[in-house]
């Protein structure tokens, strides 16, 4: 099947992005250079490290990426961004469910590596994840924009782009708790966990190829932040733009506000 086209590509600063009609063509296409990149990685090194997103936004992306027969499963090996602390890996809301249900126990990686958020010693959990990613250099991160801005678990009050650790426990602002109800992953505020562990945003930034996955008019206030505001923790996705091997994709609705690009 041809990959889809863009309705629109354009670049700024030195991100590259792309605006597509649909969620379903977004997440086909963003399935297809995500795929190339691991191939070329697994030519060039004989495997490849890569690192998964949840989240609503992500669902017709890992749909596609999983029918995917260009993805040597074999040879990759998985990170995620998040978890929320002290959830267990069986609960509803719980990363680690989400992506084995939705693509990792069909896919079969050679390794999975998670984020163990309801461990009785988060420091050793969060050393022992920053020494995994210091010796697995991530070839393509595959990550969503929340509708607060962030990156990963990185909010406005808890973004640091120069942040010294690769891995960390954030505390969760509300707009990005609220986000987590109002997706269904909860039924009340309260039920939201109040912290999590995150990936940085410097643990983001040094992964070799960035897939920005980002679907939906909730998101579009914060997709023209990172495009269009300045390069400010108040938005932490805007740092996207200066990675130059960082692709946002883009729908008709999470793009409704770029007039100026658009």
């Amino acid at each position: 099947m041809t990959s889809p086209k863009p309705v629109k590509s354009f670049k700024v600063a030195q991100l590259n992005v792309e605006v597509y009609e649909t969620d379903i063509t977004l997440g086909r296409r963003a399935a297809d250079f995500v795929a190339a990149k691991l191939t070329t990685a697994i030519e060039q090194n004989g495997k490849a490290n890569l690192i998964l997103a949840t989240g609503a936004s992500q669902f017709k992306f890992l749909d596609a990426f999983k029918a995917s027969n260009r993805v040597d499963w074999s040879q990759i090996t998985v990170f995620h961004l998040d978890e929320y602390k002290d959830i267990s890996g069986r609960h509803p809301a719980s990363f680690r469910r989400y992506l084995r249900e939705r693509i990792l126990d069909e896919v079969k990686p050679a390794e999975v590596h998670f984020l163990e958020g309801d461990a009785g010693d988060v420091d050793t959990v969060l050393k022992r994840y920053e020494n995994l990613l210091r010796s697995h250099p991530v070839d393509v991160a595959c990550i969503g924009i929340g509708e607060n801005g962030h990156i990963a678990f990185n909010d406005p009050p808890a973004a640091d782009f120069n942040d010294p650790r690769l891995v960390k426990v954030v505390e969760l602002d509300e707009k990005c708790r609220r986000q987590q109800m109002g997706e269904g992953w909860f039924e009340t505020l309260a039920e939201v966990p109040t912290h999590a562990l995150s990936l940085t945003i410097p643990a983001i930034m040094n992964c070799k190829t960035i897939s920005c996955v980002v679907p939906d008019s909730r998101k579009a206030e914060a997709v023209f932040n990172t495009l269009h505001g300045p390069v400010t923790t108040h938005c932490p996705a805007s740092i996207l733009r200066k990675h130059s091997g960082a692709v946002l994709f883009l729908d008709l609705y999470s793009a409704e506000k770029l007039t100026d690009f658009v």
